[in-house]
């Protein structure tokens, strides 16, 4: 049996490589044909593929050609086209060269007649300058006067001319401006006039104290005249005990102090005990009622007026304007019936009706001060306003309500119209004699200083100047000028109520005599 194994075992040791020596010889048979069938198909894909690439090369050569030929045809052709264009151009600049040369040959002629025109313009020009100058030689010859004179006379009638026509049209101006203002301020002023009714107020310097007996008068002196002259100094006023029944006079140019002997002295002739330990007491009295006086006054006037809101110490000094006096009129009633106007007159125009009032009561503040302080009462009152807070619609009111300052605002130029209302209506004030006089000499001097016046003459009370010119130096068309320069000079001149009206009157007389 082991030899059957051993008999297998060498039969396989025998077999396995025989059969592994003839399948190499077998697969490498194979491979050597495989390897023989690839070179033959490279070799024919090689040939193949250098058919291929020579045609490509051919065909690649073919359309290099063409498309060279193709853009050598192109360049030609827009070579050509080029060249047509060139030439065309140059045709054009031949041909414009040619124009112009024939504008210059045109424009060198031109200047050539030009010139020829000039030189015979030239010589007219000479020809006329001669006929000229023998033109003027001629005329000086006719006239008899030289160019430097009728150059002259020809101004001086231009400029009659032009002041002749100036005039009119001023006059018509002023005629025409006049009717319009004068019916709107017209219209405004009678309507606040008569919705204002104020009292007529005159005050004097002196009071009246009347007494029940003339026994009075002599305990009023008292013992070797030791109570008149005790009340004359505690109140600074004149007591004057003449033959009047039943009456005493107190005089001093201090309202505020006549009032305060006034009360003092009627306070004594009701208590009856009248010594100089108790004038000096009632005097003291009057004093404090003085006081509280004022400043009811003032409170009155606001609350009369309807203006609020004003410093207490400028209420106390409305007051004190009731002791005031100017030409004759209470200072209290004429500042309460400015302030009246100014409101009504702002009403009428659409204004501010409280600001005007205030403007207008407060315009102559500065009077209740004017005794006791240097300045004007214009100055005074402008501090006291701008020292108690007014606004500057009121300070611009009270400094420009004579013309010193220039107005700023509407408010400012009505309560100056109503100033000039209050002033100048029929008993509002009166003036001195020695004022009165003076100012209409200042009017007339005014005029007569104006060349070509011969004379003038301040009637109406000064509310009227009638003024004669020299026919010879005054013309109509003048008179108009003159009477313009007169109303300016004396606004700016004098200071007077209402208004002055200017009469200008041209006469000529001729005198004859039959013998």
């Amino acid at each position: 049996m082991w030899q059957v194994v051993v008999a297998i075992v060498v039969t396989l040791v025998i077999a396995v490589p025989v059969a592994a020596l003839v399948a190499t010889s077998y697969q490498k048979k194979m491979v050597e044909a495989k390897l023989g069938n690839a070179d033959e198909k490279a070799r024919e894909i090689i040939d193949e593929a250098l058919k291929t690439a020579e045609t490509k090369k051919r065909e690649s050569l073919l359309e290099v050609k063409e498309e060279s030929i193709r853009t050598k045809n192109e360049l030609d052709k827009e070579i050509k086209e080029r060249r047509a264009e060139a030439q065309r151009y140059e045709r054009r600049i031949q041909q414009k060269e040619e124009n112009i040369d024939k504008k210059a040959d045109a424009i060198e002629k031109k200047e050539a007649s030009l010139a020829e025109k000039e030189e015979a313009l030239a010589k007219q020009r000479e020809e006329i300058s001669k006929l000229s100058e023998q033109r003027l030689q001629e005329l000086e010859r006719i006239s008899g006067l030289t160019s430097e004179q009728a150059k002259d006379y020809l101004l001086k009638i231009v400029e009659d001319e032009v002041k002749h026509e100036t005039a009119v049209m001023v006059k018509e101006m002023e005629s025409r401006a006049k009717e319009e203002a004068d019916k709107k301020a017209k219209e405004y002023v009678v309507t606040a006039i008569q919705k204002c009714a104020a009292d007529h107020v005159s005050e004097t310097t002196i009071s009246v104290v009347q007494l029940p007996n003339d026994e009075m008068k002599g305990r009023i002196i008292g013992r070797e005249g030791r109570n008149i002259r005790t009340l004359e100094t505690m109140t600074g006023v004149d007591l004057i005990i003449d033959d009047t029944p039943e009456a005493v006079i107190l005089s001093g140019f201090d309202p505020i102090r006549r009032e305060v002997a006034r009360i003092a002295l009627e306070k004594l002739i009701v208590d009856g005990r009248i010594h100089p330990a108790r004038i000096e007491e009632m005097v003291e009295k009057a004093q404090k009622e003085v006081e509280v006086m004022i400043k009811e006054e003032g409170e009155a006037a606001t609350l009369e007026v309807g203006v609020h809101g004003i410093h207490p110490e400028l209420v106390r000094l409305l007051g004190k304007m009731k002791f005031r006096t100017s030409y004759g009129q209470n200072a209290l009633k004429h500042s309460i019936e400015v302030a009246q106007l100014s409101g009504l007159l702002a009403a009428e125009m659409g204004l501010d009706v409280r600001m005007a009032k205030r403007a207008g009561l407060l315009h102559d503040i500065g009077k209740a001060v004017d005794h006791e302080m240097e300045g004007s009462h214009i100055q005074l009152g402008v501090e006291l306003c701008r020292k108690y807070k007014e606004g500057p619609v009121v300070i611009n009111a009270v400094e420009s309500h004579h013309g010193d300052v220039e107005p700023q605002t509407l408010i400012a130029c009505l309560v100056q119209a109503a100033d000039t209302i209050s002033a100048a209506r029929p008993g509002a004030r009166r003036e001195t004699l020695e004022t009165y006089t003076t100012r209409l000499k200042q009017l007339e001097d005014i005029t007569n200083n104006f060349k070509g016046v011969d004379k003038s003459f301040a009637i109406q009370a000064g509310r009227e100047i009638r003024v004669m010119v020299v026919p010879e130096q005054i013309s109509d068309s003048d008179m108009v000028l003159l009477a313009r320069d007169i109303s300016k000079q004396i606004e700016a001149e004098l200071e007077y109520p209402g208004q002055i009206k200017v009469n200008v009157i041209r006469e000529s007389r001729v005198i004859d005599y039959a013998k």
